[in-house]
């Protein structure tokens, strides 16, 4: 990969999967904690970029996935980077309200392995009912 400057040039320069998404992790700015993981297209990478927040491609939902749209769990982005194969993303991220999993943890990845069995590592910031009202 090179330096590319142009508007369609950068985002050319990815690798894309055979549907058109690449992976990307949100990783706190500030703590360098892992949050999150989810897909992007050319589309979200663009909302990313205009806005400054994370937009994501949600494939349960099969549309864009504003991070924070319901929860108020906004992700502020600082910076993005590629991979030296130009087909993962980093997010460095500022997480509104400390909670990026929709189960109210500070991480979606909260599961530890503790000999067979994966074992819930982190707390509940807050409860999902009291976060979606559902």
């Amino acid at each position: 990969m090179s330096d590319l400057d142009s508007t369609e040039r950068w985002i050319d320069a990815l690798r894309w999967d055979e549907n058109g998404m690449i992976p990307a992790i949100a990783q706190d700015a500030a703590s360098g904690r892992v949050l999150m993981f989810a897909f992007m297209n050319r589309q979200a990478i663009r909302a990313t970029v205009d806005s400054g927040t994370a937009v994501y491609w949600s494939r349960s939902r099969r549309r864009l996935w504003r991070k924070g749209e319901e929860s108020g769990h906004v992700q502020r982005v600082r910076a993005i980077r590629t991979d030296c194969d130009g087909d993962v993303l980093l997010l460095l991220v500022d997480q509104a309200g400390g909670i990026a999993c929709h189960t109210g943890r500070e991480s979606c990845f909260f599961y530890q392995l503790d000999g067979d069995f994966w074992v819930a590592a982190d707390p509940v910031l807050k409860e999902p009912k009291d976060i979606y009202g559902k």
